[in-house]
């Protein structure tokens, strides 16, 4: 039980904590709280957000209480985690409908039924402004200045307004009200979960444990997956889209996609990570990836139709008997719907030298869908499934 617990988990602190808590449930009788608080600053959840949620499915199979704390309260002021400047705070009617979009979601991996849902503006709002001031008092300057944003920031002059600073003390004080005994999230929050145990030791309480999981990169193989880089997998992305974006994956992902985005067994994860160190074909084992994902979410038979579509999508024989290989979206380099042919061209064939490319386009070796453009600058629109070809063996498709 305690080695599944563990299975995948970046950080426990204090490194015993979680066998002490068992222990402790155990010898009292009763269940654990284990806490996920989110903010609901964006409607649709993603692989990222999957890898905590599975791995507090394993406290709830194990007949332990999971409590998931809506930001109500903390959304409206807006998280400063890994910002490089103030994070705009949400109104009341976006955080409402988020936050219900978000629990839809949560049962594609957790039993809802089972789960205690409950929103911190119940009792944020009714703290008054004296009751804030003590609250602050519990935590110093200093301490808050250990935040590596936050200290990154106030090194470079960059401002930090003081709302961000309440921020993880209000984010802590979740864990006061709720009394929890282990708070899960990403690496990313590490310093808030901790601030929830100061702030539990301050008011007397046992601490909590604090759990942390790596953080799912995102397509583009460099930035944690996020709404706001557009480089997702949602969860409720229809099974061709999945199929796809997972495809496109840049072969430095796969092992921590089997790591962290499937649900195959330990011996099925070591099996795979070997094959593919001997010389499987990548694009083999994403295969395998991609129709365990779809399964988690969809169903077997989704898988399937998945599967054949993107066959007969991307693996169709064309005129020169060669395969279109994916590139996502997210993974270039531009910001716009736009992009000059040969921006584009030298970032799918980053081997090339922009000069060449240029070359290529005007000797006529490219084309674009079928068609082909000789003016290096003419601009291409972003947009999935254009099929780009480069040369004679080089074959590429957005998606």
């Amino acid at each position: 039980m305690i080695s599944t617990l563990k299975e995948s988990t970046a950080i426990i602190l204090p490194e015993n904590g979680l066998e002490e808590k068992l222990k402790q449930a155990e010898q009292e009788n009763r269940k654990l709280i284990i806490k996920l608080g989110f903010d609901p600053t964006a409607p649709d959840l993603h692989l990222g957000h999957a890898v905590v949620l599975k791995k507090l499915r394993q406290f709830q199979e194990l007949g332990h209480q999971i409590v998931i704390v809506v930001g109500s309260f903390t959304a409206r002021i807006g998280d400063p985690t890994g910002k490089n400047k103030a994070r705009k705070p949400l109104s009341v009617e976006d955080v409402s409908h988020n936050a219900q979009t978000y629990i839809n979601q949560l049962s594609k991996i957790i039993d809802v039924e089972k789960t205690k849902i409950v929103f911190n503006s119940d009792w944020l709002d009714a703290l008054n402004f004296s009751e804030v001031i003590q609250l602050m008092s519990k935590v110093t300057v200093a301490q808050l200045m250990h935040r590596n944003d936050f200290n990154k920031r106030f090194t470079e002059n960059t401002p930090i307004a003081m709302h961000e600073l309440v921020y993880p003390i209000l984010q802590g004080f979740d864990s006061v009200q709720i009394e929890s005994d282990i708070e899960m999230g990403g690496t990313d929050q590490l310093f808030n979960c901790t601030m929830g145990r100061q702030l539990q030791e301050v008011h007397l309480m046992s601490a909590q444990v604090v759990m942390c999981m790596p953080l799912l990169k995102g397509l583009d193989g460099k930035e944690k997956m996020s709404k706001s880089l557009n480089n997702i997998i949602g969860l409720t992305d229809e099974p061709n889209e999945m199929f796809g974006k997972t495809m496109s994956i840049p072969d430095s992902l796969i092992n921590e996609f089997i790591d962290l985005a499937s649900d195959f067994s330990v011996e099925e994860k070591i099996d795979l990570k070997l094959k593919l160190e001997n010389g499987e074909n990548p694009m083999n084992i994403k295969k395998l990836i991609a129709k365990n994902i779809i399964t988690q979410y969809h169903d077997r038979a989704a898988t399937e139709l998945a599967e054949e579509f993107f066959s007969s999508q991307f693996q169709s024989k064309n005129a020169e008997e060669k395969v279109y290989e994916p590139v996502s979206l997210a993974s270039l380099r531009h910001r716009k719907k736009l992009i000059t042919l040969v921006e584009l061209c030298s970032q799918l064939k980053s081997d090339l030298s922009k000069s060449a490319v240029r070359r290529m386009i005007q000797s006529g070796g490219i084309q674009v869908n079928h068609i082909k453009i000789t003016d290096p600058d003419e601009e291409i629109e972003l947009l999935s499934q254009t099929k780009v070809k480069i040369g004679r063996t080089d074959f590429f498709e957005l998606v």
